[in-house]
């Protein structure tokens, strides 16, 4: 008998994402023949797998095909290289195409929160990977997958208000469900320093972590630039998954550069998660994960349309100037001024190019006015 296919488009060629199957193994570790587990990589890694409209486009399509595979038990979602699961949307693309086009945005927006909504809504349980830095958008598809996994390099955090953008992607809905009220604001308003693997385990972000360094002997050592030991502070604050300093952070990152990065037992504990998987009621699975889900997508779906509208609008004011600053930007110079923007808002002064300008640090600003003469 042909079955019929549920594809919301079938058979489109996956360009800008990488889209396969894998086996599923038994509990004695032997192949289970007949099935297999989807996996779909953002593959941008030299932009740290940022993902461009052509990619949000395809993770769409490959969520829903993967969500009408008969024969998939589990669906991961990860990225290419060591480096990076995802920093979110592609700076690039923002800062010379979507800066100042609100309506282009808008439309950019409709995708993203498609994309949103088809990790939530997959019929299969959704494990994230994480393969590297889960930063800005990056944390907010991988906040919306069932189960999350990473190596112990991996780092997470958020970074909307710097860059001039708010985290309505998925952290304002889903962040406090995981870390609790203050921790999610801290994050996504302060944007300091990203919560090391440990500490995002410690937090409840993460289901497991695995280390990935990898000594010159074969041997495996939990990161080196955190604090791995599970102690109280004199003050009684949780020294856990914090990052070292000082004199053992200059010893420790010498450690870490005489290892390599092996993401072999990583790819164990995904496994394990996807053979634990197979030996469960499909049906139950679902029902479970959907009734879990509702949690986040209460939020999501109250928020979404109207958290659209506003980044769209935020392209023509402070995202103009926060992104453009990002992309354009020396490593140092990434930021606006920020006290010269606020005197500028407190004046009551125009958001015009005179005071984008003037809130750009010199690198940026003259990248940007580059690009603004090569675009006329």
């Amino acid at each position: 008998m042909e079955l019929h296919n549920h594809e919301l488009v079938e058979g489109v060629a996956l360009r800008h994402i990488r889209y396969e199957h894998r086996p599923v193994h038994d509990r004695a570790g032997a192949v289970a023949e007949g099935l297999h587990q989807t996996w779909i990589w953002l593959d941008n890694e030299r932009q740290l797998n940022s993902y461009t409209t052509a990619a949000v486009k395809e993770i769409i399509l490959a969520f829903r095909r993967a969500s009408c595979e008969r024969a998939c038990v589990a669906v991961v979602f990860t990225a290419a290289g060591d480096r990076a699961f995802c920093t979110g949307g592609n700076t690039a693309e923002y800062a010379t195409y979507y800066a100042n086009r609100p309506h282009e945005y808008l439309q950019y927006m409709r995708l993203f929160n498609d994309m949103v909504t088809a990790i939530l809504t997959c019929d299969k349980p959704v494990i994230c990977r994480v393969n590297g830095m889960r930063i800005g958008g990056g944390q907010e598809i991988g906040m919306a997958c069932d189960f999350s996994v990473a190596g112990d390099h991996a780092r997470f955090g958020q970074a909307g208000p710097l860059h001039g953008s708010a985290p309505d992607g998925g952290s304002t809905d889903f962040l406090h469900l995981f870390v609790g009220w203050a921790k999610a604001a801290e994050s996504m308003v302060l944007c300091g320093a990203p919560w090391s693997a440990h500490k995002a385990l410690r937090l409840g972000v993460l289901n497991a972590i695995a280390p990935v360094h990898k000594r010159a002997d074969g041997s495996f050592v939990a990161n080196p630039l955190v604090v791995t030991e599970r102690y109280v502070d004199a003050f009684g604050g949780i020294v856990y998954g914090e990052s070292k300093s000082g004199a053992a952070l200059a010893t420790a990152k010498a450690e870490a550069a005489a290892c390599t990065i092996d993401l072999s037992l990583l790819d164990r504990e995904v496994e394990a998660m996807v053979t634990a998987l197979a030996h469960t009621f499909p049906d139950c699975t679902r029902k479970s994960l959907e009734s879990l889900r509702k949690k986040k997508l209460e939020h999501w779906q109250q928020n979404g349309e109207s958290n659209r509208s506003w980044l769209a609008l935020n392209m023509n004011t402070e995202a103009a100037a926060g992104f453009p600053a990002f992309h354009f930007g020396d490593r140092a110079e990434r930021e606006v001024d920020f006290l010269a923007y606020r005197r500028a808002i407190a004046a009551g002064r125009r958001l015009d190019d005179s005071v984008l300008a003037e809130v750009m640090k010199p690198s940026a600003r003259a990248g940007w006015q580059r690009h603004r003469e090569e675009e006329a």
